[in-house]
């Protein structure tokens, strides 16, 4: 197992994330991000769409009620912050998207499963705000990304660790996506 080189890094992990795209229109951002995950869909299932896979590598689901409509309340474990919300797709085992008040918006997760033990995951979120907003949030949901493949892997990041997280990582994607043009 390789070890992380920051205690709040995930330790490495053999799903490389690839960078994630975006697309504007007005000042609406739709970020896109695939990852072709060596794990069943059960398992990835599990990490996006429940109190006890979520955690690992997003936020605490301090409410979530697994039904379209459904109540959900994510609360970031490295800054303590809740966000309440509603299930706005659900279908168990394929896609579960979450709408959140304040500025995470829209996230949705689509399993697709391409072999008895694997999937892909594609993701796609939807938030308001200017440019800064939309390289902060590619680079977050990539960091998260990391986190999601370490869990996968046997490796979710604890409260401890979130406690002690630094945005040094998260500085050095939001820069990789400043030189990327979307």
């Amino acid at each position: 197992m390789t070890e992380s080189i920051h205690p709040t890094e995930p330790a490495a992990s053999a799903t490389p994330v690839a960078p994630g795209t975006s697309r504007t229109e007005g000042h609406t951002h739709t970020l896109h991000f695939t990852i072709a995950l060596p794990h069943p869909v059960e398992q990835v299932w599990e990490a996006v769409a429940t109190p006890a896979g979520l955690p690992g590598w997003l936020a605490a689901a301090d409410v979530l009620e697994p039904r379209l409509g459904g109540a959900v309340t994510l609360r970031w474990l490295n800054s303590g912050r809740a966000h309440a919300g509603r299930v706005t797709a659900w279908d168990g085992e394929r896609v579960a998207e979450y709408t959140l008040e304040g500025p995470y918006g829209r996230m949705r997760f689509h399993l697709e499963p391409t072999a008895p033990d694997a999937t892909t995951l594609r993701f796609t979120g939807e938030i308001d705000g200017d440019d800064a907003a939309r390289l902060d949030c590619l680079a977050a949901w990539h960091d998260h990304f990391e986190h999601l493949t370490a869990a996968l892997d046997g490796r979710p990041t604890d409260e401890r660790a979130w406690a002690a997280w630094t945005p040094d990582r998260w500085q050095q994607l939001r820069n990789s996506y400043l030189k990327t043009p979307q």
